[in-house]
């Protein structure tokens, strides 16, 4: 999974990109710092992870991964090239989800683009480009598919009259996305405004509750999804070793960081889910599949060879193996499963795979 950071120059988004990659993207108080997108491979924090971890204690533990990719700052006029636009533009097509970090903090030396701090203009300057971007695709895209449609082709004018809506959709300023069509429905016309959004609101160390709150009011009467953190903070708790962040979290009441809560909300966006395997001498780990996954299709994902192979999945619930800690009370209480083919895998499974090949 791909998930792009974007927003205006100078919100932070090479700021929380560090923090979350723990990698060195150029940051500094100027415009278009990043040209080319940097990239960086993300650890999924799962806590049932590391309570499988204690049990097995295993020599190796592995997280599921997000890849996150740090696009340079959009400006208005970017769906008409400025600010090197298209080239960016280009960069979110790429990706399969985004988060919009969006500037609410005020620092008379980093300078914000558009004058004073105003978060609700912030996300309608970017989301204007993209729909401008989008509406000059879909209409490109319609004017191709015209002559088929005509000719009487059932799948082209059914694709016309998706088109022809989404069309009216971003003519009148909303996304593609509230074409009431499914994101599956349309995937083939990459539009930027079908992409699930997570808002990541970059506040100072002590948030305007104000401008935090105003924003909070706009994003829930559009029923998007929206997080805050203050990326300055994140960047600094990222240094600390594991066991003093653990403290400090535990000192306020949290189970994740800020960071880490944007890392799991932007893997929530694709409706993805998590099983494990656990039990072998070798490691344990986190798998990532969509939601409804069967069970073969889900042996695949650890190697095709299983897939094809597949004869059955022993099965538990990581709450089961939390409660009683060894798989041998699970199997003295009838707790582990035997699943067949049809069988749809769930949040937190715990799976042992048979394969015959």
């Amino acid at each position: 999974m791909e998930v792009g950071i974007v927003g205006l120059p100078n919100v932070g988004k090479s700021t929380l990109f560090n923090a979350l990659t723990n990698a060195h993207a150029a940051s500094s108080n100027y415009p278009f710092t990043t040209i080319e997108p940097n990239v960086g491979i993300v650890s999924v924090p799962d806590r049932r992870l590391d309570v499988l971890f204690d049990i097995f204690k295993p020599p190796k533990k592995t997280n599921a991964y997000v890849k996150f990719v740090d696009i340079a700052g959009l400006v208005k006029g970017a769906s008409k090239g400025e600010g090197l636009g298209n080239k960016f533009l280009a960069n979110i097509r790429e990706v399969d989800a985004i988060v919009h970090i969006v500037r609410c903090f005020s620092d008379k030396d980093v300078v914000h683009v558009l004058g004073e701090v105003d978060p609700i203009r912030d996300i309608e300057v970017i989301e204007t480009e993209l729909i401008l971007a989008d509406l000059e695709s879909i209409e490109k895209a319609i004017d191709k598919n015209s002559g088929a449609a005509r000719t009487g082709n059932k799948a082209a004018a059914e694709k016309q009259e998706k088109m022809l809506k989404i069309k009216e959709i971003l003519s009148s300023g909303k996304p593609a996305s509230a074409a009431g069509y499914s994101r599956q429905e349309i995937k083939d016309f990459n539009l930027l405004t079908s992409k699930p959004v997570l808002y990541v609101a970059n506040t100072a160390e002590k948030p305007d509750l104000e401008v935090l709150k105003k924003l909070e009011d706009y994003l829930k009467g559009r029923n998007a999804k929206m997080t805050s953190i203050s990326a300055k903070i994140e960047s600094e708790l990222i240094e600390l070793a594991e066991d003093e962040r653990k403290v400090f979290l535990k000192e306020i009441g949290q189970e994740y960081t800020g960071l880490e809560r944007v890392i799991r909300a932007a893997a929530d966006l694709l409706n993805l889910i998590y099983f494990f395997t656990a039990g072998s001498e070798d490691e344990v780990r986190a798998w990532t599949i969509t939601k409804g996954t069967r069970a073969p299709q889900a042996a695949g994902k650890i190697h095709s060879d299983i897939e094809k192979g597949f004869i059955k999945a022993e099965v538990y619930s990581f709450a089961d193996i939390e409660r009683y800690k060894d798989e041998k009370t699970l199997r003295e209480k009838g707790l582990i499963r035997l699943e067949g083919r049809d069988y749809e895998i769930k949040d937190g499974d715990v799976c042992f795979f048979k394969f015959n090949v």
